[in-house]
């Protein structure tokens, strides 16, 4: 599957993007490696975008909308002290998803 990965930060976390990245790509080689196996079609396309910022409570809001090959998820997640829990969070529903 040809599977891109978009990541779009806000002002605000724009100095955590190496951080974003990391964890992103901690998520697919870890946690989504196998889930992502059956999309593995020559003609298979897929996309994976993560939104990150902070709100005007200083705390951490994300999306993660995939669309794999034609299978569209769609997470979102508000008011999180910590970056990391939030995006890991938001890669867990999407395994769930993806395991169903």
């Amino acid at each position: 599957m040809n599977l891109q990965i978009k990541l779009h930060t806000g002002n605000d976390v724009a100095d955590s993007k190496e951080v974003i990245e990391r964890i992103v790509q901690e998520n697919m080689s870890n946690k989504l490696d196998q889930y992502l196996n059956k999309f593995h079609k020559e003609d298979a396309e897929g996309t994976i975008e993560l939104k990150v910022d902070k709100n005007k409570k200083w705390l951490f809001d994300a999306s993660l909308h995939a669309n794999l090959d034609g299978n569209v998820h769609h997470f979102s997640r508000e008011d999180y002290k910590n970056m990391d829990d939030l995006i890991n969070h938001l890669f867990d529903h999407l395994k769930e998803a993806l395991s169903a």
